[in-house]
């Protein structure tokens, strides 16, 4: 870990997991829920399987709505609806353990940061602004847009953040908690950390071929610490 850390000048996060639990306090499922009874409002309801009507993550509701009507009216609707329930859920969403202070310490040690998300960069502005952390990252908050194919595994927006701050990949680091995020380092040529925050999120990253994946943010904020 201290040499994947070491040669970094540039830290991509990944927000909800790494950053915070953005749904710690307003149901995901409930959004996903949300997100199927306005379908059906709408005489849409065959847009989904009977499986997507009860995913409890509403990005699988929002991809499966573009797979049938890509770049439609109703998919851009649909995303405008999950960013307003995701801007509710920032009231209610938990800090990482550690990751206030990593953040500010990273920051202080010359490090740029940047957010490269598949949540609505609506969302995390928000939530950074909440935890007066907004200026850490220089406006550098890379999120969803309506053009869904852009979303982790494919590495837009991390692609976007590293042009932004003008940093090659390998000086680069992303921090995730999802085999997306992974993949999507990988195709930016950016180093990987992955964040476990359960052991099934620790199962599936190792699994995906994570080389370092962590339970917690501590190590790495002490590493930051030790140096000189």
């Amino acid at each position: 870990m201290r040499e994947l850390i070491g040669p970094v000048r540039c830290v991509l996060f990944d927000f909800d997991g790494p950053v915070c639990r953005l749904f710690a306090g307003h149901s995901a499922e409930g959004v996903a829920q949300d997100l199927v009874e306005w379908l059906e409002g709408q005489g849409l309801q065959g847009l989904l399987t009977e499986e997507e009507r009860v995913h409890p993550d509403p990005m699988a509701v929002l991809h499966a709505v573009n797979r049938r009507r890509p770049h439609s009216d109703l998919v851009a609707e649909l995303e405008e609806r999950l960013t307003r329930q995701e801007l509710k859920a920032v009231v209610s969403a938990w800090p990482t353990a550690y990751a206030d202070p990593l953040i500010r310490t990273w920051t202080a040690r010359g490090a740029r940061l940047a957010i490269a998300t598949n949540n609505s960069a609506r969302t995390a502005v928000s939530y950074l602004d909440d935890r007066d952390l907004t200026g850490c990252f220089a406006r550098n908050v890379y999120g969803r847009t309506r053009d869904l194919h852009h979303l982790k595994p494919d590495p837009h927006c991390l692609n976007r953040a590293l042009s932004a701050m003008g940093a090659s990949p390998p000086t680069a680091l992303m921090i995730g908690d999802t085999p997306s995020d992974l993949q999507a380092a990988r195709q930016a040529g950016v180093p990987f950390l992955g964040y476990a925050g359960s052991s099934h999120q620790e199962k599936a990253l190792r699994e995906a071929g994570a080389e370092c994946v962590l339970t917690s943010l501590k190590p790495v904020l002490r590493i930051l610490r030790e140096r000189p």
